[in-house]
């Protein structure tokens, strides 16, 4: 392997560049999890469709804008007289009638962005749409808990090559990784180990451009065994699908029953941008992500652990109401998230179903706004002060 190929092919060159100094992984374990409570967040990537996840089934406006893709209400997994979920979504439907799922409507912010990147990062960041933020909110959240410097990069993790903006922080950042092993192989390579043994007494500053991947790349090392270390104290078994997106949740759910100190997970599934075939496109992920969610619920429950964890998802926008010529959905506003765990206070659909009847150039409008349930999650489950890492007062809902 070449170096160059090296430095650009590891999880730390994507990732971890961007991360702050930590210390050895053996410091002070658990501080970033004061009460034990542990975040899993799920991006649905692409903009999923709300209304086919969902579906208004007593709705006559939905069957009229929708005459080719719409949810069949006789195969919809009915929730409620007027609600029902898409018919590939079964193990949310158990949860549901566990206790142990909550669904929000109508989420989503003023003056909404139709394009991805900048809705993801408005999401993301939790700036206003008008605003342009370069921090995330966990990593603002992880700022907060750490100041200058966290006692180790683990966490806060993001099961994926790259750290997305969401884990960024202007001192402290998550990390970035597919699994703990590959984690491990590169922080282990040949490249990597020379790279650390021969700048160990550097002299430049850990805030110099080389000072800082040379500090980084040496503590990496320290981070990989201990993850790898962590994942197979205790291998999380189940019936989890053969796809990224089950090995993922699998690879969390070990490092939670191990109890590594990480606060914060974030995994992506998708794409979800439906603009041709939506129905297809829209239940091979569903599929995929009903598996992977009830196997993962199913190993914490067995474990007792799934009173600590909550999974939560969302995407950058909904879709428009109508469908389009091509059997899709094109870029919308608000839309649905979903709450998944054994700790929730309020279960059930949390509000009602969107009024058709009442669009905003032809989309969902908002009545949610997203901070609020950012809000809720720092506050009420992570234990933070919601406004030091918002950068404002948005209120609380109740759920957790």
């Amino acid at each position: 392997m070449q170096r160059r190929s090296f430095l650009k092919n590891i999880p730390l060159a994507s990732a971890s560049l961007w991360l702050p100094r930590f210390l050895q992984a053996q410091a002070q374990p658990g501080l970033l999890r004061p009460n034990g409570k542990i975040l899993v967040m799920l991006q649905l990537s692409g903009g999923n469709d709300g209304l086919n996840t969902l579906a208004p089934i007593s709705n006559d406006i939905y069957y009229r804008e929708r005459p080719r893709i719409a949810i069949d209400p006789k195969e919809a997994l009915r929730l409620t007289e007027h609600a029902g979920l898409h018919p590939s979504l079964t193990a949310l439907r158990s949860l549901y009638d566990k206790g142990h799922l909550a669904v929000l409507n109508s989420v989503g912010y003023p003056n909404p962005d139709r394009s991805h990147f900048r809705s993801m990062d408005i999401w993301h960041t939790g700036s206003p749409a008008d605003e342009y933020w370069s921090q995330g909110w966990l990593g603002r959240y992880l700022d907060a808990q750490c100041g200058e410097q966290c006692p180790r990069a683990t966490g806060a993790l993001e099961i994926d090559d790259t750290l997305g903006l969401a884990l960024k922080g202007a001192q402290n950042n998550g990390l970035a990784l597919q699994n703990p092993q590959r984690l491990y192989e590169m922080a282990h390579s040949a490249y990597f180990e020379d790279y650390a043994a021969a700048t160990a007494n550097t002299t430049a500053p850990d805030d110099h451009p080389v000072g800082y991947l040379y500090k980084t790349m040496r503590d990496a090392l320290s981070s990989a065994d201990y993850l790898l270390e962590r994942s197979k104290a205790k291998t999380a078994r189940g019936n989890y699908p053969d796809s990224e997106l089950g090995r993922h949740f699998q690879t969390i759910a070990s490092l939670i029953l191990a109890d590594a100190d990480t606060s914060v997970y974030y995994v992506s599934h998708g794409s979800f941008d439906t603009h041709v075939n939506q129905q297809g496109q829209q239940k091979r992920l569903f599929e995929d992500m009903n598996q992977a969610l009830e196997a993962f619920a199913a190993t914490l429950q067995e474990q007792g652990r799934w009173q600590d964890v909550l999974v939560v998802t969302f995407s950058e926008f909904g879709r428009r109401v109508a469908q389009n010529a091509s059997n899709g959905t094109d870029h919308g506003a608000a839309n649905l998230m979903f709450f998944a765990g054994g700790g929730l206070k309020k279960s059930g659909i949390l509000n009602g179903m969107p009024d058709l009847s009442q669009l905003t150039d032809g989309d969902l409008p908002y009545d949610i706004d997203f901070r609020r349930v950012y809000a809720t999650l720092l506050e009420n489950w992570l234990g933070v002060d919601a406004k030091a890492v918002l950068g404002g007062e948005f209120g609380r809902l109740g759920f957790v």
